[in-house]
């Protein structure tokens, strides 16, 4: 049974702040880069354990995929797949979001 996806708060506000900046450039990259993350996403469940473990919290069930210079962290539960945070590769994760 393929788990399913369910999105905190924060990753849901992350990815519109994310396509807001972009999209004070170009609306279409803008669109263009919310489509990838998604597929991204959507993609997660078939392999959950392919994200590598997120360094910062060295916790098994928290992992993350990269997109160009983003990281897309999620929690591996029981029966879900939670988003956690969409957040550039340069900012410190700790600073994004707390673990639990």
């Amino acid at each position: 049974m393929a788990l399913k996806i369910r999105w905190s708060p924060l990753a849901a506000s992350n990815l519109e702040e994310i396509c807001r900046y972009i999209s004070k450039d170009s609306e279409y990259y803008a669109a263009l880069f919310a489509k990838r993350i998604i597929k991204i996403i959507k993609d997660i469940p078939d392999s959950p354990e392919l994200g590598r473990i997120v360094p910062e919290y060295n916790e098994k069930n928290l992992r993350e995929r990269i997109y160009e210079n983003y990281r897309i962290v999620y929690r591996i539960k029981k029966d879900i797949i939670e988003i956690a945070a969409i957040s550039h590769g340069s900012r410190l994760l700790k600073n994004v979001f707390k673990s639990g």
